[in-house]
């Protein structure tokens, strides 16, 4: 119905339980354990009623309707509407209530709630039994719970403490629960950040290296032979608009899906190795590419191959060229192995140190991320050796 829709689930929900509530503290004035109360019969109800009112809108405002409901109670009780042993029926619409402000305030606001109420309730029982109790007309039956107060102020600690305490509970559930949330929101962020970074120092790297090279050689050989000149200045373009388009793809990442504007680039893989390769004979290094595929893979492992070649690629480039390189790549289906093994620098450079640098890092990472190995070192006979295990499944998640 429209007025259900309006009040929303726990709407109806709250104004049920206020009727219930109701009912239980009417039938408890018309038929208490102890002495009936001196009002009519027929005011059980719409005290009751008045009673058990903040329950059904409590959710509107807690703090208000805790004031309302125990104040209700404190009247009820000190007007002899209620009757003596069954008072702290009265009182359970409050501790309803106290839970829904111990679940929705501060600590210490609730806890001055649950002092308030609890002082009020205990005076109010204590004015009952000293000043209306006596006058009360003995009931006509034995109750086997008898009117005595230090029982009906018990109940009510106990109720409105448990009230309190649930709803402390529930609260500090929730807070918990929203503060792992943002952590785990915040732990993507930051791992998201880390790729990208990742992802845009392997290529600024790369192309860097390869146009540092190419520059210096055309700054040396300028006047001399101009047509070498001509060359490296179009391996030099060639590699800055490639460059450009791949920091586009990354930087895309950092828009959101949604954006119609900006078109999907395609990301690199193994297709790609080829053109890796060449990048790196245009830059003075003889690179001996083999590729062994027996089974496609998954675009995420195609990628973190691509970028642990173009990354091995770079350092040969930067530290060893120009030299002979032999790059290595086997995939029988399981799992990826990687190889790119240098001769060392034909200048006599001393060998670079097998750890450190962000390049060697980044790509430890990737090989960690699939569970696999990585190794990079010197070797003996003279150059460096990369290598890269990448074990993966069919749908290029972790074995």
């Amino acid at each position: 119905m429209e007025w259900a829709r309006r009040l929303g689930g726990r709407g109806v929900a709250d104004a049920a339980t206020a009727v219930v509530v109701a009912l239980a503290v009417g039938y408890a004035i018309v038929d208490p354990p102890g002495p009936s109360s001196w009002w009519p019969a027929w005011s059980a109800w719409p005290v009751a009623g008045v009673v058990s009112f903040p329950v059904a809108v409590r959710r509107r405002r807690p703090r208000a309707m805790l004031a309302l409901a125990c104040a209700a109670g404190v009247l009820a009780t000190v007007a002899g509407a209620v009757a003596a042993g069954a008072i702290w029926v009265s009182f359970v619409p409050t501790v309803l209530v106290l839970y829904l402000v111990a679940t929705t305030t501060s600590v210490a606001w609730s806890v001055a709630g649950l002092a308030a109420c609890l002082s009020a309730a205990v005076t109010a029982i204590l004015i009952f039994y000293a000043r209306v109790f006596p006058g009360l007309a003995p009931s006509a039956w034995r109750s086997e719970l008898p009117p005595y107060w230090p029982v009906e102020i018990g109940m009510i600690c106990v109720l409105l403490t448990a009230g309190w305490a649930v709803g402390a509970v529930v609260r500090w559930k929730r807070d918990t629960t929203a503060r792992l949330v943002r952590h785990l929101a915040e732990a993507a962020v930051a791992d998201e950040r880390r790729r990208i970074a990742r992802e845009l120092h392997d290529v600024i790297g790369h192309s860097m290296s390869l146009i540092a090279v190419k520059a210096t050689v055309a700054n040396h050989v300028a006047d001399a032979r101009p047509q070498e000149v001509r060359a490296a200045l179009a391996v030099i373009e060639e590699t800055s608009r490639s460059t450009l388009t791949e920091i586009h793809r990354v930087l895309d990442l950092l828009r959101s899906d949604g954006d119609p504007q900006q078109a999907r680039l395609p990301v690199p893989g193994m297709a790609d190795l080829p053109e890796l390769a060449a990048h790196a004979r245009s830059a003075g290094v003889e690179v001996d590419l083999t590729v062994r595929e027996e089974a496609a893979l998954p675009p995420a492992v195609a990628v973190s191959v691509y970028r642990i070649v173009q990354q091995a690629l770079t350092n040969v480039i930067t530290h060893a060229g120009p030299t002979r390189c032999a790059v290595t790549v086997d995939v029988d289906g399981r799992e990826v192995v990687i190889e790119v093994v240098d001769d060392g620098s034909r200048h006599g450079r001393p060998p670079r140190p097998g750890h450190g640098g962000h390049g060697l890092i980044g790509m430890r990472e990737r090989a960690k991320m699939y569970g696999g190995t990585f190794s990079a070192g010197s070797r003996p006979e003279g150059g460096f050796r990369v290598s890269a295990r990448l074990p993966y499944d069919p749908n290029g998640t972790m074995t």
